[in-house]
């Protein structure tokens, strides 16, 4: 069997952008657990290792199984580094083959890997956003953090033109489509979306719909700012686990709407089924 095989037998989600603190890996994180929960192989890649915030997400979920005696749900998890290499030939391809060595290995036994980025230009981003059929960007709902997409006018709002992770990702596209004839679905997830500063809110609304348009990716919904995920992610868990995790947690809206909005941008993922339940919808020969 070829690697192209290898590689073409997961579902790549690339949770990715250039800045810190949008929610990249806590966006990461729910994906993997919810996927592994709707019946799918999950395979995960931290290519923020220095961070390293996914994988000690997932280090501490682990931990809590055991320290508990509770079955939790895990993925392949495999961390990347950037290469020590002196020159930039080479720790290039070092890096290049760091990646191809876990992909193809996840690409063997998962059928979606969730990749998490550094909010960094990297080598490594590059080629997971290159390899991406899903990439989701969170940005936080403001024009503070729309401008790691576009260049906006700050009287009318106009886009003057896109951003420079927005024009990397332009190129990651046209790198797909020439090496097997893929696309990449991007979305913009718009995170802590409150409900004060409405005009804001809107304008937001209005001049990503208007990008959107330009540049090619689609919106939904994201995560509220809620305090219940970071109490969570200390022990490695979800608002999905409260159920074999034995927590003592009374599910109130706030919860209830979380739980919503994992299951809302699951849903948005243009995903095939898990393979378990296509098999057994399958006719029989």
């Amino acid at each position: 069997m070829s690697s192209v095989t290898f590689e073409q037998r997961a579902h790549i989600i690339v949770l990715g952008n250039e800045k810190g603190g949008s929610g990249k890996s806590t966006s990461a994180m729910h994906l993997v657990v919810g996927l592994l929960r709707d019946g799918y192989k999950v395979g995960a890649i931290d290519l923020d290792a220095r961070q390293g915030t996914l994988s000690g997400y997932l280090v501490s979920r682990a931990g809590y199984a055991d320290r508990h005696g509770v079955s939790l749900p895990m993925p392949h998890a495999i961390s990347l580094h950037r290469s020590l290499e002196d020159s930039r030939a080479a720790a290039e391809a070092s890096e290049a083959e760091q990646w191809s060595m876990a992909h193809r290995a996840l690409s063997q036994t998962c059928e979606i890997i969730v990749v998490d980025c550094p909010g960094a230009d990297t080598h490594l981003s590059r080629l997971a956003h290159a390899a991406a059929d899903t990439l989701i960007t969170p940005i936080n709902d403001s024009f503070v953090d729309f401008a790691m997409l576009a260049r906006v006018d700050p009287d009318n709002h106009a886009v003057i033109n896109p951003s420079i992770y927005s024009e990397m990702v332009w190129e990651a596209r046209k790198r797909r489509f020439a090496r097997d004839r893929g696309r990449i679905d991007w979305i913009v997830m718009r995170n802590r979306m409150g409900s004060t500063e409405m005009r804001n809110k809107r304008d937001v609304g209005a001049t990503l719909e208007t990008l959107s348009k330009r540049i090619g990716f689609r919106t939904v919904k994201g995560f509220g700012e809620r305090v219940i995920f970071r109490e969570l992610y200390l022990q490695g868990l979800t608002l999905m686990d409260v159920r074999e995790a034995g927590l003592p947690v009374q599910l109130g809206m706030s919860h209830i709407a979380a739980r919503a909005e994992v299951r809302s941008l699951i849903s948005a993922i243009k995903k095939p089924p898990p393979r378990a339940m296509a098999e057994a919808h399958a006719p029989a020969a």
